[in-house]
């Protein structure tokens, strides 16, 4: 039943961030004059369609995204086609798909945050310590409740760990609260955590649960944080995987899957904010100038702007896009046998 329900979550999720994206380039399309030959949900082979007026509606076989064919993408000879438009009418149609899965997720997380949900605070109260981390080996254990750090009164767990990542390497002198009720006061020098720069000493703290729901005043302008936090871990991680720091990770529709899964078990709330970050992940990687992506397309766009108004031949751009396409299934068919090689490894097939 698991195994239904995280399927079920992720295509309900993938199906509304693709109509989403696909909706923005139709809309605009029409809006611009440009004739609509199709808009398909999933890619062909064909299932089933609908012809309403100039456009087919389709629903296809593989469930990896979705489409909309406009008339002459490449060919300005085409009837009412994208590229006999001028250069902003182009980019706007080829980026409102990718600008919709950016601003689509600030309603999403603004809608998880008025649905009444769990908020977990962490407490100064330790819930856990790791093994050979500095904490174990100065003798702090699970109950005990740090009260100051450097003989400053700590209020908070964000204060306490604010000023743990401050002294990497530095000693510090920790005032605190046994769990038999005695007091008792200890030195002990944070770890370098060499991916954050931060200073860890290698505890978990308990956290308290209370169950809340933000009004509409205050729900956007988390929505709007929530959005803003996931966009900067976004580009952080990129600097990470440019200088090397960090390995770069892909994971793909069964990996996501599972994700989605163990969200699901968590409540409606966190399944929405899922949902916001998965929807800018895909706006992101469709604005890379990547053949068969938006950002492809507006880049050859572009491209005929630096040449003075000359273009790549239609012939040539969609053989570009076609081949780019081609290998776009065939990474996400790799990345896809790889999560599989993952599950079953890891023995979490079916579970």
């Amino acid at each position: 039943m698991s195994v239904f329900i995280a399927i079920l979550a992720f295509l309900v999720i993938l199906i509304i961030l693709v109509i989403a994206h696909e909706f923005a380039h139709f809309i605009t399309a029409k809006a611009s004059g440009v004739k609509v030959i199709e808009f398909g949900l999933g890619f062909p082979p064909r299932i089933w369609g609908v012809q309403r007026g100039e456009t087919l509606y389709s629903i296809n076989a593989l469930p990896l995204g979705g489409f909309v064919k406009l008339s002459g993408e490449e060919d300005p000879k085409a009837e009412r086609s994208l590229a006999s438009k001028g250069y902003g009418t182009r980019i706007l149609v080829l980026a409102a798909g990718s600008l919709m899965n950016l601003i689509l997720p600030i309603l999403v997380a603004s809608i998880a945050f008025m649905v009444p949900h769990n908020v977990y605070t962490p407490t100064q109260t330790i819930d856990q310590v790791v093994a050979d981390y500095p904490a174990q080996k100065a003798g702090l254990v699970p109950g005990d409740t740090i009260l100051a750090i450097n003989g400053i009164d700590m209020t908070n767990y964000t204060q306490i760990q604010t000023t743990l990542r401050a002294n990497p390497n530095k000693e510090i002198t920790i005032y605190y609260k046994k769990s038999d009720g005695t007091f008792n006061t200890i030195s002990i020098t944070p770890n370098l955590d060499t991916a954050t720069g931060y200073g860890v000493i290698g505890v978990v703290p308990v956290e308290n649960s209370v169950r809340e729901s933000q009004p509409v005043w205050k729900a956007f302008p988390s929505g709007w944080d929530y959005c803003w936090g996931t966009l900067v871990a976004y580009k952080d991680q990129i600097v990470k995987w440019v200088d090397r720091t960090s390995a770069v990770q892909v994971s793909g529709i069964v990996g996501m899957t599972e994700v989605t899964g163990e969200v699901a078990k968590a409540g409606f709330t966190p399944l929405l904010l899922w949902m916001a970050f998965i929807s800018i992940n895909l706006g992101i990687v469709n604005l890379l100038p990547l053949p068969a992506l938006d950002g492809g397309r507006i880049f050859f766009v572009f491209l005929e702007m630096v040449r003075g108004g000359r273009r790549i031949s239609p012939k040539t751009e969609g053989l570009i896009h076609g081949i780019g396409f081609l290998l776009l299934i065939a990474l996400m068919l790799l990345v896809t046998f790889s999560d599989i090689t993952k599950l079953v490894t890891n023995g979490t097939v079916l579970k």
